[in-house]
């Protein structure tokens, strides 16, 4: 069975496509990346009897804490890391080949915001900033180079500069993007407030620990006020994948095609719930061909009627079950 490439995963457009690459995608994996491999076998599964995407196993997330996660010999061009305060250990993505990634981001942006230079895009990321291997650093550097924008550019503290420069774009009337961490972007409503309709805020979640946690509701109306708009955009992406879904309100969140979200019952990790029930969020991103496209994540949530998905929180246990079924 051959591996996919990049035509094959970045032009699926139906779910029977997307079946068909996933499987492939699986058994290049099963067989290529070792501690995936293992993970199967402690499962008691036979890989070469996997024939639909239902039956697939997900790799819990905390292996990309302790384990080099990839499916291929190729030399490893970066190390995105997550996020942590002191004393956490974090997880390491290693990326043999970035082009992966900068193909996903870019046609995903493009797929639910149209051409990226119609746009000023401005970053308030002060945390991501301050440290190394930032895969959401990555992306939106990305993003205000293709914008072609020499408005655009990251903020760090200078509130007073970020807020000169969204009334320029106010009174310009140019489409406007303003990227943040949730703290960034409340810290800067505290002070500075403005009412711009035309603005879209994307809010890429995270307190990391400065402020405390604020339910969805009440986080986006606060902003929704700070900023003057109807709603509040969000990304839904991490350090382990590849691939982004976006929410354009509500939390409310859409899938590229080449990425898919299943829930699974938090009680049995290898069985998966139906549209509506609450469990544990799985992530299929096949632009993560190099590493494990198949990761279960900490994260809850649930898929709607329409196939949309909100995330509802976080797992209370710090461990998913299924982690000691890898063999050291």
């Amino acid at each position: 069975m051959n591996t996919p490439d990049k035509q094959q995963v970045f032009s699926i457009n139906n779910s029977t496509d997307f079946d068909q690459v996933a499987l492939q995608i699986f058994q290049h994996q099963a067989k290529n990346c070792s501690v995936y491999r293992q993970f199967i076998r402690g499962l008691r599964i036979d890989a070469d009897k996997i024939i639909s995407v239902e039956q697939i196993p997900f790799l819990p997330i905390e292996f990309f804490k302790s384990h080099r996660i990839l499916s291929t010999d190729a030399p490893v061009e970066l190390t995105f890391t997550s996020s942590g305060t002191t004393g956490m250990i974090t997880s390491s993505h290693l990326v043999s080949d970035k082009t992966w990634y900068e193909d996903s981001f870019r046609r995903a942006f493009q797929l639910f915001y149209g051409d990226i230079r119609d746009y000023t895009v401005l970053a308030l990321l002060p945390s991501y900033l301050e440290r190394e291997g930032s895969s959401l650093i990555y992306m939106v550097d990305d993003l205000i180079k293709q914008s072609e924008n020499p408005d655009s550019g990251f903020f760090l503290y200078n509130h007073d500069e970020l807020y000169q420069q969204l009334k320029k774009q106010q009174e310009a009337k140019k489409p406007t993007l303003l990227i943040g961490v949730t703290f960034g972007l409340l810290d800067f409503i505290e002070t500075y407030q403005i009412n711009f309709p035309e603005l879209i805020v994307m809010e890429t979640g995270g307190m990391k620990g400065r402020r405390k946690e604020m339910i969805r509701e009440e986080l986006h109306d606060t902003l929704c006020k700070g900023f003057g708009v109807s709603h509040i955009h969000s990304e839904y992406g991490m350090t382990e994948l590849l691939s982004q879904a976006y929410s354009k309100g509500d939390g409310i969140f859409e899938c590229p095609p080449w990425m898919k979200i299943i829930i699974r019952d938090t009680n049995d990790p290898i069985s998966t719930l139906a549209k509506g029930k609450t469990g544990g969020i799985n992530v299929i991103d096949l632009a993560n061909i190099n590493s494990c496209s198949f990761i279960a994540t900490q994260d809850l949530g649930k898929i709607n009627a329409d196939g949309a998905f909100e995330v509802l929180g976080r797992f209370d246990q710090s461990d998913i079950r299924g982690c000691n079924l890898l063999i050291a």
